[in-house]
């Protein structure tokens, strides 16, 4: 930063920094305005109401309430709970694969047949909020992905034989020219032909400042320009974006699988047949050897409803789900179930930047003078605040800051100038000052 000056005043100099820590910011940070609402999911309404009616008839049966009282509400439990999973263990033995979903089902439904109706409601309801959860989310996590093409504008400023055009994104193609004024979003990678600002582009590369963009520099889509205005050649349509790229990459990684929950789909299939084999034989056998059919049908619906492999099936993805949708929300993506799970295992954490660790806001760290200056500090970042008023940049913004926070009265600066890349200029209670780079 070079210091305020004088024709009669020595110099001294505002050290600025950035080091405020906070998690890790990621290309998920800013999307996280867009965020699904739990009632919108059609399986939260169903679990809701199983959960509720399921709430309502626990207290009257366990009180002694006649069955037409309970009776309806866990028929209602058992319908909204269970239909769906049902429906979708029947595609599945359409398709000649049996799978837990309708194994839970026949599980609640023998509970219910064997007079054990708050049993099979408690099963219904804890498959059914499983599932709902897990639909949330997935749905949270899809959200934080997808919420990153919304850092790109809708719309560009075309630049065709000298007259500006607003067209689509979408329609930009290689080689067209684009003017991004300051304070826009760039609407797609390419590299700067004329003009000079700079660029947030945390979104994208993690770095805590701006950087200064002149001509020939790079830049990307959906990065925040700064006070400066410019001129960018497309070198990437819409879909070849960086961004896009990002976006794509993370829903792909997002379909894969854990380890974890491959190995109980390896063997869901192979134990609920099992279970249902064995619950067979445990009616068949005693009934072919003359046994009491009510006491082995309670045997054998008590059997398949504590064999049932519900709890395994929930703590398998539904969790995972949930952590990923967690740290989406805080501006991590993670890019799968897989790397979610290893980090049950991660012992060290190396981080290939500092950058990665700030949260872009920049402090005033000090104020150092130079020796016989003449000035105190509350004079100095007096002046450099002054000066850096009317300025949008970032480490303009931290000197007033800093300035306001010791309670210091700025006077008003005359003949503000800014220079992207460079620092502003002004006058100040008489004083020549230019604040900036040296």
């Amino acid at each position: 930063m070079v210091p305020p000056t004088s024709p009669t005043s020595p110099t001294a100099t505002p050290v600025r920094d950035a080091t405020t820590a906070r998690p890790a910011v990621t290309p998920g940070a800013a999307p996280g305005r867009r965020r699904t609402r739990m009632l919108a999911l059609p399986e939260v309404r169903w679990a809701a109401l199983s959960a509720v009616a399921f709430l309502c008839a626990l207290p009257l049966d366990l009180g002694g309430a006649p069955a037409w009282a309970w009776g309806p509400l866990y028929a209602l439990c058992y319908a909204a709970g269970g239909w769906e999973p049902g429906l979708e263990g029947l595609r599945a033995l359409r398709e000649k694969t049996l799978d837990v979903d309708l194994l839970m089902v026949v599980a609640a439904v023998g509970a219910a047949a064997i007079g054990q109706f708050l049993d099979g409601g408690l099963l219904i309801v804890i498959f059914a909020v499983s599932g709902a959860l897990e639909a949330l989310a997935t749905r949270r996590t899809a959200d934080s992905v997808s919420g990153l093409l919304d850092l790109a504008p809708a719309q560009a400023l075309r630049l065709t034989d000298g007259a500006e055009e607003v067209v689509p994104v979408s329609d930009l193609r290689v080689g067209d020219t684009v003017l991004v004024r300051p304070g826009e979003r760039l609407p797609a990678d390419g590299t700067v032909l004329e003009g000079a600002s700079e660029v947030d582009q945390a979104t994208i590369t993690g770095e805590p400042l701006p950087v200064d963009r002149f001509p020939g520099h790079t830049v990307f889509a959906g990065t925040l320009n700064g006070t400066g205005s410019l001129r960018v050649r497309v070198d990437a349509d819409a879909a070849g974006s960086v961004i896009a790229r990002i976006v794509a990459m993370v829903e792909e990684a997002s379909a894969t699988k854990a380890p974890t929950q491959l190995f109980i789909e390896k063997i869901e299939q192979r134990y609920s047949t099992g279970v249902v084999a064995a619950t067979v034989a445990l009616l068949a056998v005693p009934l072919a050897f003359g046994a009491d059919f009510t006491s082995t049908l309670l045997r054998a619906m008590t059997f398949m409803i504590v064999a049932s492999p519900c709890a395994v099936v929930l703590a398998t993805m539904p969790p995972l789900l949930s952590a990923i949708a967690n740290a989406g929300r805080h501006g991590v993506l993670v890019k799968s179930a897989v790397a979610m799970e290893s980090l049950a295992s991660v012992t060290r954490v190396a981080l290939d930047k500092t950058g990665t660790l700030t949260e872009g806001a920049p402090r005033l760290a000090e104020v150092r003078l130079l020796p016989d200056g003449g000035l105190d500090e509350d004079t100095v970042l007096t002046l450099a605040a002054a000066a850096e008023h009317h300025s949008e940049h970032p480490l303009g913004r931290a000197v007033v800051a800093a300035a306001r926070e010791r309670g210091l009265r700025l006077p008003e600066a005359r003949q503000f100038e800014s220079a992207p890349g460079r620092g502003v200029s002004a006058r100040v209670s008489g004083r020549a000052l230019r604040v900036g780079s040296p």
